[in-house]
């Protein structure tokens, strides 16, 4: 192997070529009361949401919300700032580098300030049942885990900006809750249950990390939300659950094993009227290719007829959506949330793009009615309604990557994009 020393990397080149691929390899095989909902309406035989009232109930759902590292840095409490990355070594630097691009970040900041433009979208949506994939362990104590080159995690009293966004469930399965090893895994769990916000994907053992988390939505009815990972998107194979240890609900077995397996666990807690969501960290960071072996897997859950919503996650940025046997499936939400300002490595994929999603569903049988999203910049670390231009650019990428799914994405007016399909 060439020494790095013979290339001459820039510390920022350094961090492109490196850091941001870590985790990525090939596939391998409480709720708020309800406001207005859109209704479906069918327009040239396809399926597009509109805005007037009707009885459905609505989610929030994104991808990968990192509030750790950089993140953790400017908020009112934060942990050793001590990483051990192969090039930075104090999660500080992180903050230079978005402040050498977009200006300076005045810290300390409160609960509100990464959430930005979207407390108001949240608070205008009013969703039933607010679901994210949190991208780090929420401790200040833990050993990093070992020959792992990214280690994420937020001090605890920061957890308190969950809850400034309405968050009702946490997903665990990912490739970042057992970077302080099972000291970070317990406080995470331990600070979650205190503050009253549901988990799934990660647990004590592999029945906890198996079982889901249950919103209960002001009607009466339930959001069930399994997760799962698969080890493509970076998960080592130790942090599988056991019954005798902690970790994560990660699938080894077969696709069809792994089918057979959810299915049981699914049909073991669901209840007539409920809502079920299956949560999925699979795939690496940068691309658009759905492999058909994700897609079959994805499939294989709406068939069961157990499921509701794929929601997929580990992309760092928003990839195709195709609505199957009317279910919604999420293939790639990107990220909501991270501290990669100043990274200009992999840009054509625009990582500073987010979305937040508000899917609308039949509360009778979990069919899809509308999906809208929201476009949204991370700026300073700060969620900012995108601009025309980049809504835009979100709307053709989506549209040019769900033709082959069967699926469109409209404007709908400011940074509001919606689902069309049929």
């Amino acid at each position: 192997m060439t020494p790095w020393s013979h290339y001459r990397l820039s510390r920022r080149q350094f961090i492109q070529n490196i850091l941001l691929t870590a985790g990525s390899l090939s596939w391998s095989s409480a709720g708020r009361g309800a406001g207005q909902r859109p209704p479906t309406t069918a327009v040239k035989n396809r399926t597009v949401s509109t805005r007037p009232e009707t009885g459905g109930i609505r989610l929030f759902l994104c991808g990968d919300v990192m509030t750790g590292r950089a993140i953790d840095q400017i908020m009112r409490h934060s942990v050793d700032p001590v990483l051990y990355e192969p090039w930075i070594r104090d999660a500080r630097e992180y903050i230079a580098l978005a402040e050498e691009v977009n200006g300076p970040v005045s810290r300390p900041v409160d609960d509100a300030y990464v959430w930005g433009d979207a407390l108001g979208i949240l608070n205008h949506s009013r969703p039933d049942a607010s679901i994210i994939n949190l991208e780090t362990a929420i401790t200040s104590r833990g050993k990093a885990w070992p020959r792992k080159g990214i280690h994420y995690r937020m001090h605890p009293a920061n957890s308190s900006l969950l809850l400034a966004a309405g968050i009702d469930c946490c997903v665990l399965a990912n490739n970042h809750v057992l970077d302080w090893s099972y000291d970070g895994l317990d406080d995470t769990l331990k600070t979650l249950g205190d503050i009253g916000i549901g988990h799934a994907g990660a647990g004590l053992n592999d029945m906890s990390a198996s079982a889901p988390a249950i919103v209960t939505l002001p009607s009466g009815g339930r959001v069930l939300v399994f997760a799962l990972a698969f080890p493509d998107s970076g998960v080592p194979h130790s942090w599988k659950a056991r019954r005798d240890r902690p970790g994560v609900n990660l699938v080894m077995d077969s696709p069809r094993k792994a089918i057979e397996t959810m299915a049981s666990e699914i049909a073991r807690h669901r209840r007539p009227g409920d809502i079920v969501v299956t949560s999925i960290h699979w795939g690496g960071n940068w691309g658009y290719r759905i492999p058909r072996e994700r897609q079959m897997f994805a499939h294989a859950l709406i068939d069961s007829g157990l499921v509701d919503i794929v929601h997929g996650h580990s992309s760092h940025h928003p990839i195709g959506i195709e609505v199957y046997r009317e279910k919604l499936i999420l293939y790639g939400c990107g990220d909501l949330l991270n501290d990669y300002e100043g990274i200009s490595e992999h840009q054509k994929y625009r990582g500073d793009l987010s979305l937040m999603y508000f899917p609308l569903l039949n509360p009778e049988d979990g069919r899809l009615l509308g999906l809208e999203m929201h476009a949204m910049q991370i700026r300073k670390f700060r969620l900012q309604i995108a601009s025309e231009e980049d809504t835009r650019l979100l709307q053709t990428t989506l549209s040019r990557e769900g033709a082959r799914l069967g699926t469109d994405v409209d404007r709908a007016g400011g940074n509001r994009l919606v689902l069309t399909w049929g």
